[in-house]
């Protein structure tokens, strides 16, 4: 093949890899949507920032340990952060059901609306108090390995995501 064709022909693979890794990612984030719509009827517009509380609860536990011991396994590190972040999610999601929506639900529809825009304004805002409003990054703790598949480039954790997308 000639090298601008084949050229090509990589970065379309590459993106095709790309767009089918965020795709598994969007196809988590609907399972969460809809696992809260089934059970509670209601659109959750707080769903994202309880995903975004769990995720800076797990980058803290991570940046802890790694401050206090540098050497530990990155796996035992991130499991850590992982195994902390659940109950902490899990918490927050009662918390926040038992206290806004309950309430209201004989209350007509719009309220638990209004409520969940509420609820996400306030998460939003005890998340930038408590970590701030800087961009933070996880950091790369885990061994990374690329595989190069017809001259396109996927990881480890890529490959994870899809496998647990489909999985699930």
């Amino acid at each position: 093949c000639r090298a601008s064709r084949c050229r090509t022909m990589d970065i379309f693979l590459q993106q095709l890899i790309n767009g089918l890794v965020l795709g598994s990612i969007y196809a988590l984030v609907a399972l969460g949507y809809t696992m809260v719509y089934g059970i509670l009827e209601l659109i959750n517009f707080a769903h994202g920032e309880v995903t975004m509380i769990g995720a800076m609860v797990a980058l803290s536990v991570i940046g802890v340990l790694l401050g206090a011991s540098p050497d530990l396994p990155g796996i035992l590190v991130v499991l850590a952060g992982v195994l902390l972040a659940i109950p902490a999610c899990m918490l927050l999601g009662y918390a926040i059901e038992k206290i806004a929506y309950r309430p209201l639900r004989k209350a007509p529809r719009l309220a638990p609306l209004i409520t969940a825009i509420g609820v996400s304004i306030i998460l939003q805002n005890v998340a930038m108090l408590v970590w701030g409003r800087q961009y933070v990054s996880f950091p790369r703790i885990l061994p990374e390995s690329h595989h190069e598949i017809w001259g396109a480039h996927i990881t480890d954790l890529q490959i994870f995501i899809v496998v647990l997308s489909l999985s699930l």
